[in-house]
């Protein structure tokens, strides 16, 4: 049986909204301000600094022509550090959102311009509006002071350090929040049998990336039901319309409730790193194979990059992954969803750093030491899948064109190269 719904279409983050309209609202309060304020100290004459009209005209126009000055000098620098971190990976732009923070900063910047002309047009020859126009400077300190903070932050944002330590955090929140099943009381019970005359199935009816499976949304339907929900599609999958999203056994509930199931499987135009795990070691990956190309050949960036690939799968080695039963308070089970294992995780994390790093020493030497760190983090299961990637290097060593590059880049070194070796002397391939 094949029950078609629409699955949600991907929104705009809430935190992007939230930019947006603090920006907006920064820009009309900057408005509505400088209209209220001179006409309130029309009747009720407020302190500030003294000024002649002559001297608040020509103070209030400076500000305005200086703040929309720099707001254009502040979208260059940004466009800047757009394409900047476009050529580090296309994909990082959208997921880093500093676009959307900015937004802020546009929102402080027009907000004090347009303070400073409309509190302009109400200064008068018998009136000047003294805290208006103290304000407006106190205004142009502040928009001052979050300019600094953000070209601080845009010198970070234009190194691949920056970047892959930008990508490094969202993914270990990803990690930490949708990684990880919650302990719950009581005995479990396990999955009912699979897909027999009581399952229904849901399709898609339009198509879009999978950007997130609400699991506590499906889990609290199905334990209000009692029936079991198993999701056919993992997240970061592109999905077309009519493609099996969901099965649910024994029977589907009201209409209502299968619209609230249909939309915890959240589609969108791309994938995201907070609710997808595996597209933050992606990104990262990005970024190492872009910096090993022949057109940049940066190693270095690329070695800044494994340390995070590093960090994440240090996290996951010890965590249960593969497809996941999600269970209610009661111990059943409620929910099944589709997850990489071990060995997909580790092909998507170093398959494409060994192939384009493979006349580079520091990214065998680099890759050794991650090796060796994850081999004692792991269970001795997901320690044999290392093995692979040894053999990998060993092959790949081999092919250096001289013998003491095949010796250098044998030795393991966390620093790539130049790193202290298992006896606390510099590492070098000659011992």
């Amino acid at each position: 049986m094949r029950f078609a719904r629409s699955a949600a279409s991907g929104r705009t983050p809430r935190a992007a909204w939230s930019n947006r309209g603090l920006a907006v609202a920064l820009a009309g309060g900057g408005a509505l301000l400088g209209w209220l304020l001179p006409h309130a100290e029309r009747s009720h004459p407020l302190g500030g600094l003294s000024y002649d009209p002559a001297a608040a005209q020509a103070t209030l126009g400076a500000i305005a022509a200086g703040i929309i000055t720099l707001t254009g000098f502040v979208l260059t620098a940004i466009t800047l550090v757009v394409q900047s971190v476009q050529n580090m990976s296309p994909r990082l732009v959208g997921v880093l959102g500093y676009f959307e923070r900015s937004l802020v900063l546009f929102g402080a910047l027009t907000g004090t311009a347009v303070y400073a002309l409309v509190v302009l047009a109400q200064v008068r020859d018998d009136h000047v509006p003294r805290l208006s126009v103290t304000l407006a400077i106190v205004f142009v300190v502040l928009s001052t002071g979050a300019i600094l903070s953000s070209l601080a932050g845009l010198r970070e944002m234009v190194t691949g350090g920056g970047l892959v330590r930008a990508v490094s955090l969202r993914l270990h929140s990803a990690l930490d929040h949708e990684w990880q099943e919650p302990d719950h009381p009581g005995p479990r019970t396990g999955v009912p049998s699979g897909h027999h005359a009581g399952t229904t199935e849901i399709t898609a009816s339009q198509g879009g990336v999978v950007q997130r499976v609400d699991s506590p949304a499906v889990v609290a339907l199905a334990a209000r039901h009692g029936i079991h929900v198993t999701c056919l599609v993992a997240v970061g999958s592109y999905v077309e319309p009519g493609t099996p999203l969901l099965h649910v056994t024994p029977v589907l509930p009201p209409a209502a409730d299968v619209r609230r199931l249909t939309r915890a499987v959240r589609l969108g135009p791309s994938r995201r790193v907070d609710h997808d795990p595996a597209f933050g070691l992606r990104l990262l990956a990005d970024v190492a194979i872009r910096a090993l190309s022949p057109a940049v050949n940066d190693p270095t960036t690329a070695v800044q990059a494994t340390d995070q690939i590093e960090s994440a799968l240090l996290r996951i080695a010890t965590r249960p992954l593969g497809t996941a039963t999600l269970h209610d308070q009661d111990g059943t089970a409620r929910l099944t969803v589709v997850r990489p294992d071990w060995a997909a995780l580790l092909d998507l994390a170093l398959s494409e750093i060994t192939q384009y790093g493979a006349d580079s020493v520091q990214i065998h030497r680099r890759l050794r030491a991650l090796l060796d760190t994850l081999a004692r983090a792991c269970t001795p299961a997901r320690a044999a899948a290392l093995s692979r990637y040894r053999g990998t290097l060993d092959r790949l060593a081999s092919a250096l064109p001289d013998p003491v590059l095949i010796a250098t880049a044998a030795v393991p070194d966390s620093q790539g190269l130049g790193g202290p070796g298992p006896d606390g002397e510099t590492s070098t391939g000659t011992g």
